[in-house]
């Protein structure tokens, strides 16, 4: 790649080539691209999000409520959905073409061809200067993967928050619940706030004492707040001191009252903190959070619901949300998963829902062959059709569906992103890269 006058489709080519680099664990890389540039990392004001499902929404919580007391909000997150520039944003607006291309290249400049960092690495330093050129108020980061060695890990943060801990990406972070707890624990910093909605009694002991050792309070939905779900679809919430008795939630989905008890337990601690934050913010912010795919409705006559569900906690989140809040004759499933997720038991969960499901896979290099997902239904009964691209799939769903009966794409963010093009390809063309 060229240094000057890069073009966005040739420097985003080029970061997304050190895919083949793979997954590799590891602070030094990103600190070195970071110390390269100044440290533009340190002394800056940060929330740290890890866990196995929920961080984006509890993180797109705590960006509309802040943003509503004036903050000006960066927030890191992925994978994007179709646009790689969706992965940086301040106040919800995402870093332009020409803005990436440019940062890419200043980074390209400094990299050893020799050895590379990795795509992760490199993004982590790009969000990371991004927000400090742009003069952030606050900045909210996701992990990438667990915690300990991820490069999100050179920030120093105000708040940590592991949302919870299920069983995925075992192959990087081990086997057992314990295990992946370990790695995703290793985001809590000395005398640095813990906030958790975990609640399996050895990771609840766990993080007790990972907090001890390092002088971290430790805070706990279940604990320090509890929430209910009411009737109306609102939500209570009664923490440390705040109590609210109705709040509204942009975001659909039994499991996000959770995922909203979290992030306001969150928010009574960046209270504590210095950080001015109103009712009238929380309730606004709750109300309207930016963060699409996720149990989203882009179609109607037949209901049509996006959701990026891609391991068996997330799936039976969901299938318990479709299951007891959608009405439908039929559910037409349409699934498309990476290949090295836990298949087996993501069908275990939603298969008791489905009457017919369709077998697909987007435009990426990990998803699943769908005859071999097929393959696999076979175990539990189920059989299905087979249709790629994605495209032919979901006309072949509204084919087989009635005006009553609900379609629901799911098993990859990177599926919900391409069906996303489908259903809306002027808000989100496609990028040819």
């Amino acid at each position: 790649m060229k240094s000057k006058n890069v073009s966005y489709k040739e420097s985003v080519s080029w970061l997304f080539g050190l895919q083949k680099y793979g997954i590799k664990f590891g602070l030094s890389k990103t600190a070195n691209l970071l110390k390269a540039f100044g440290n533009p990392h340190r002394n800056r004001r940060y929330i740290h999000i890890a866990g196995t499902n929920g961080k984006g929404s509890v993180g797109a919580m705590l960006e509309s409520i802040l943003m509503q007391t004036g903050l000006k909000v960066g927030f890191y997150t992925s994978p994007h959905l179709v646009s790689f520039t969706e992965r940086f944003r301040i106040n919800r607006e995402l870093i332009t073409k020409d803005q990436a291309a440019s940062i890419i290249s200043e980074i390209y400049e400094i990299t050893s061809p020799k050895e590379p960092p990795t795509f992760f690495e490199l993004t982590t330093a790009m969000t990371l200067l991004y927000f400090f050129r742009k003069d952030v108020d606050i900045s909210i980061i996701e992990v990438g993967m667990g915690g300990r060695l991820d490069a999100t890990n050179v920030i120093d943060p105000m708040l940590s928050i592991i949302t919870n801990i299920g069983l995925d990406h075992q192959h990087f972070l081990g086997d057992t619940i314990i295990d992946i707890a370990k790695e995703k624990g290793g985001i809590i910093k000395k005398e640095v706030d813990l906030v958790t909605a975990v609640d399996q009694p050895p990771v609840v002991k766990l993080f007790e004492s990972l907090c001890k050792k390092k002088g971290a309070p430790f805070w706990r939905v279940g604990k320090h707040a509890r929430y209910r779900r009411l009737p109306s679809g609102l939500l209570g919430y009664y923490g440390l001191q705040d109590r609210f008795t109705n709040l509204t939630l942009g975001l659909k989905g039994r499991f996000q009252h959770r995922n909203a008890a979290l992030a306001l337990l969150a928010v009574e601690i960046l209270k504590r903190k210095g950080i001015s934050i109103s009712d009238e913010a929380i309730q606004l912010g709750l109300a309207d959070p930016l963060w699409p795919g996720r149990l989203e409705e882009v179609s109607s006559d037949p209901t049509i619901i996006l959701d990026g569900a891609h391991n068996p906690s997330a799936m039976r989140s969901i299938a318990q949300t479709i299951g007891n809040d959608f009405h439908f004759e039929k559910l037409i499933l349409l699934l498309g998963i990476m290949e090295d997720k836990d298949i087996s038991n993501i069908f275990r969960e939603i298969f008791p829902l489905a009457d017919k499901i369709i077998y697909t896979r987007p435009t990426y290099y990990r998803a699943a062959n769908p005859q071999y997902l097929m393959d696999v239904a076979k175990k539990f009964g189920k059989g299905g059709e087979v249709h790629f691209p994605l495209s032919k799939a979901i006309e072949r769903a509204r084919d087989l569906a009635d005006k009553k009966d609900l379609i629901l794409i799911t098993g990859s963010l990177f599926t919900v992103g391409e069906a996303k093009s489908y259903f809306d390809p002027i808000h989100y063309p496609r990028e040819d890269i």
